[in-house]
C-alpha cells in the first residue's frame, strides 16, 4: 500500500469509470438498479461515466497509487450533478432501462431525501476497488488519505452504504449508521452513515 493518491484528471475518467463498473457489478443496490447481468457492464459504463465526468470537472475524484481504487467526493456546498446533468441522467436511465427507469428514479429520490442538509460536510459518493485488488486494503487506505484531508478542514463526512457488508469497514474509520431506507420493489436496504468533524 505504498504511493500517494492523486486527483483524477480528464485523461483518467475512463480508468475511474472502469474501476467503478467492476467494483459495483455485484453490488446489491446497483445490481438491483440494473438487473440484467448480460447488459449491466455496458449500462454501468454509461451510467457511472456521467458521475465521473462531473467529479473530474470539480477535481474531486481520486485515484489510489497503481490505479487499484478510486473515490468520488462532493465538497461542501457543491452538488453531485448540475441541473443539466440531472436531466441527462433521467434521459439516460430511460434509454437504458425503459419502463424500469421509474423505480431507479424513485430510488434516487430516496437517496436525496435521506441526505442531511443542515450542516456543511463532505459527501463520499463512491469508493471502489477493482475486484482483483480486493482484500489488500487499497480502498481503505485511499479512504484514510481522503479523510485526513477532510479532517484538515475540520468538517464532517457523509455516505450511503449500498452494500451492508461495508458498514463495519466504514465504522472503523469513524462513520456511524444514522438512518436506513429500503429501495422499491423489495429492493435492498441502504444505510446512511455520518462521521463527525475531527481535528
Amino acid at each position: 500500500m505504498t504511493g500517494i493518491p492523486r486527483v483524477a484528471t480528464p485523461a483518467d475518467a475512463g480508468t475511474v469509470t472502469d474501476l467503478i463498473v467492476e467494483a459495483f457489478y455485484d453490488d446489491p443496490t446497483w445490481s438491483w438498479a440494473f438487473p440484467d447481468p448480460t447488459l449491466r457492464r455496458s449500462q454501468h459504463r454509461r451510467f457511472w461515466r456521467l458521475f465521473v465526468d462531473a467529479a473530474v470537472r470539480r477535481q474531486s475524484a481520486w485515484l489510489a497509487a497503481h490505479e487499484t481504487s478510486t473515490s468520488v467526493w462532493v465538497p461542501p456546498g457543491d452538488v453531485e450533478l448540475s441541473p443539466a446533468e440531472e436531466e441527462l441522467l433521467e434521459s439516460l436511465l430511460s434509454e437504458l432501462l425503459g419502463s424500469d427507469a421509474a423505480r431507479v428514479v424513485e430510488a434516487f429520490e430516496l437517496f436525496e431525501d435521506a441526505h442531511p442538509r443542515d450542516e456543511p460536510h463532505f459527501y463520499l459518493s463512491l469508493l471502489a476497488t477493482h475486484p482483483r485488488h480486493r482484500g489488500h486494503g487499497y480502498g481503505l487506505q485511499l479512504l484514510a488519505d481522503n479523510l485526513a484531508q477532510v479532517d484538515e478542514r475540520r468538517l464532517p463526512a457523509y455516505l450511503e452504504a449500498s452494500n451492508p457488508a461495508n458498514v463495519p469497514l466504514y465504522e472503523r474509520y469513524g462513520f456511524r449508521v444514522v438512518g436506513q431506507f429500503d429501495l422499491p420493489d423489495d429492493g435492498p436496504r441502504v444505510n446512511t452513515m455520518w462521521r463527525d468533524a475531527r481535528g
